[in-house]
């Protein structure tokens, strides 16, 4: 697992966490019990601060930063979708951030809210909760559905099951 200090800013990691060994994680990094890291994200507080909430899944190839003496929060059983960059903003419980989304600074995104796949949520926007955005830029396009939210947090925990089967069924081959 590549976790870093960075000039005393160390990352603390809680219960169950799961990082990719080809993930990094550098400095002022807090994660919350059972969370999922996958390969290739990039999660760096090495002059801002980064706070991600319990059973949360970054997936692959994520970048999550924050401006100087700011901070990135990513609330609980947030899924962060393939390829998606937070960059300080806040990302409320049960939010889901589509495939190559960006959410750009000071940006704000409601409680079980849905960002489309590449969606660009602009800096100072805020996306109210329960609400889907899509678009460049982000634009609310209508409501986020009871059987949407029951389908996702049935995928949100598959994350946190991963999260506790990866450190002992991942084998190198070859």
């Amino acid at each position: 697992m590549a976790i870093y200090e960075f000039e005393g800013r160390v990352p603390r990691l809680g219960d169950n966490v799961y990082v990719h060994p080809s993930a990094d994680i550098i400095g002022l990094v807090t994660l919350a019990d059972d969370c999922y890291i996958a390969p290739g994200a990039r999660i760096k507080g090495d002059y801002g601060e980064i706070v991600i909430g319990r059973g949360t899944s970054i997936e692959e190839n994520c970048v999550i930063h924050a401006r100087p003496d700011q901070v990135t929060r990513i609330g609980d059983y947030v899924t962060v979708g393939h390829g998606s960059i937070i960059h300080t903003a806040t990302v409320h419980d049960y939010a889901v951030i589509g495939m190559g989304s960006i959410i750009s600074d000071w940006a704000v995104v409601g409680e079980w809210a849905a960002i489309g796949e590449g969606a660009v949520v602009t800096q100072n926007t805020e996306i109210p909760p329960g609400k889907v955005a899509v678009g460049l830029p982000a634009k609310v396009v209508g409501d986020v559905k009871k059987e949407w939210k029951e389908l996702w947090g049935s995928y949100k925990h598959v994350y946190v099951d991963l999260a506790r089967r990866y450190p002992t069924g991942l084998k190198e081959v070859g």
